[in-house]
């Protein structure tokens, strides 16, 4: 696939099966050393009337060749402008661990740009953002300690972390993502004014209950917790269970855009005709 496919809108974005006629759009933020292509078959698994756009930070895929950034503040700005001009329906964001954390951090800038708004957030495996850390920072472990706490996620295939000039690409990637997550720093502002539908893992031993439960302060609206089999990693696990969640929430969406998009053309025809 080349950087003209129409499958890609930006550097910052890639969309498996792009939908103009989209009433909604899902931005998916991936995890620590993942990439957009977690997201590939998504669009397949959730309602037409969605399109996945998965973003894409650098360091990785086609944009291997670019130095990954390890802060948040580095990242938040860049993404937001690149998804400023396809905010322009309906859209949510789901994003799993790394991916929770900036969903929600780039949510809470386009507010502070008077940008539109997503509709729902979907945060998945991470802990609510006010929520110190009760371990200490890895990323900057030496290699050996590094790739240990590598293998206690079990999101990194062991055939992968066994073969050592693939980490060797791969360590500065990882070090920068988790630097990002560990050395973020939260700075208060008012809840936001969108959903939050949060999942965890039931046998995730990094993230618990509780700490899943706290996001429920960063939001005025409405706010559900779900906990699905599996650990850190159980978007893989339990993919159907979560696709299905999704599409519940993604059609109710769906609905209310529809419906706002009749009035509104109602409204003009009756303002043509008076």
């Amino acid at each position: 696939m080349t950087k003209n496919d129409k499958n890609y809108l930006s550097p910052w974005l890639f969309c498996p099966r792009p939908n103009p006629r989209a009433s909604v759009r899902l931005f998916c933020f991936h995890y620590a050393g993942g990439n957009a292509m977690v997201f590939r078959n998504w669009h397949e698994r959730l309602p037409a009337s969605v399109e996945v756009c998965a973003v894409q930070l650098p360091g990785r895929g086609r944009r291997l060749n670019e130095n990954p950034i390890a802060s948040v503040t580095g990242l938040v700005r860049p993404v937001s402008e690149a998804l400023v001009q396809y905010c322009d329906r309906p859209f949510a964001f789901f994003g799993h661990s790394m991916g929770a954390l900036m969903s929600f951090e780039i949510a809470r800038q386009l507010r502070r740009e008077g940008r539109r708004q997503p509709e729902h957030l979907f945060l998945s495996g991470r802990r609510a953002p006010h929520i110190p850390s009760p371990q200490p920072p890895t990323y900057d472990l030496p290699t050996e300690e590094f790739l240990q706490s590598l293998r206690k996620l079990n999101g990194t295939p062991s055939e992968v972390l066994e073969q050592p000039e693939l980490m060797q690409l791969m360590l500065p990637l990882l070090r920068a993502d988790f630097e990002l997550c560990e050395t973020h720093e939260y700075v208060p502002e008012p809840p936001l004014d969108c959903a939050f539908s949060i999942y965890g893992g039931l046998q995730d031993t990094g993230v618990t209950r509780e700490e899943l439960e706290a996001w429920r302060e960063q939001t005025i609206w409405s706010f559900s917790l779900r906990l699905l089999p599996g650990d850190h990693f159980f978007l893989n696990r339990s993919s159907t269970i979560l696709l299905g969640f999704l599409s519940q929430e993604l059609h109710h969406i769906t609905n209310r855009a529809v419906q706002q998009r009749d009035e509104t053309n109602t409204s003009k025809v009756f303002n043509r005709g008076a």
